[in-house]
């Protein structure tokens, strides 16, 4: 009876690893490496450079403020005899006023920034994991790995990186929209063909 009830549960114990295997050796999978997928989505990188251009514009902006600063802190140092303690000690409380009211605008600059940067990012990042999503079904995976800053997949064939499909389809499926810079060469191109 005991070797009845081993060899039952031993059957038992191969049935149910036959199953196991036959549905692994069913299931689809494949990986994506979501840091080469962000370094090449034109979606992404288009809002690099927004954030970039708009960072460089700030910049700039700032550094006006800066030099207009800076020569007043030099006048400041060139006069502050002249005109005496009293004076010196007035404009020099003043001048320690604006230098932290640039910092304040500096600090507050970037933090709208990052802000606004990551509220676009993490648009672009639900629309990526989204249409990872629908390719996975529409081409029968079980399971689509991410691979990159936060790695889920310690090994992976190499025949399964599915990266470059996806970043192919998604730039096609992104239109990046026409630069007003490009649309005012072509007006000039249109209007010489009439």
């Amino acid at each position: 009876m005991k070797k009845s009830i081993v060899a039952f549960a031993i059957a038992i114990t191969l049935i149910s690893c036959n199953k196991q295997e036959a549905t692994s050796a069913t299931e689809k999978t494949a990986y994506v490496d979501t840091v080469k997928l962000m370094d090449e989505y034109t979606e992404s990188k288009d809002l690099q450079a927004k954030f970039k251009d708009k960072g460089e514009v700030i910049g700039r902006e700032l550094e006006l403020e800066i030099k207009k600063f800076q020569e007043e802190a030099q006048n400041f140092q060139r006069n502050a005899q002249a005109n005496g303690q009293e004076w010196a000690q007035r404009k020099g409380a003043e001048l320690q006023k604006k230098e932290q009211q640039l910092q304040y605008a500096q600090q507050a600059m970037g933090q709208q920034l990052q802000q606004e940067g990551a509220i676009e990012r993490d648009s672009i990042v639900t629309k990526v994991r989204n249409y990872i999503k629908e390719y996975g079904k529409k081409n029968g995976y079980t399971y689509i790995y991410g691979t990159g800053d936060a790695a889920t997949v310690l090994y992976a064939k190499d025949g399964l990186d599915i990266t470059e499909k996806i970043v192919k389809e998604l730039n096609d499926k992104y239109k990046a929209p026409v630069k007003t810079e490009e649309k005012e060469e072509a007006k000039p191109k249109e209007e010489a063909k009439k």
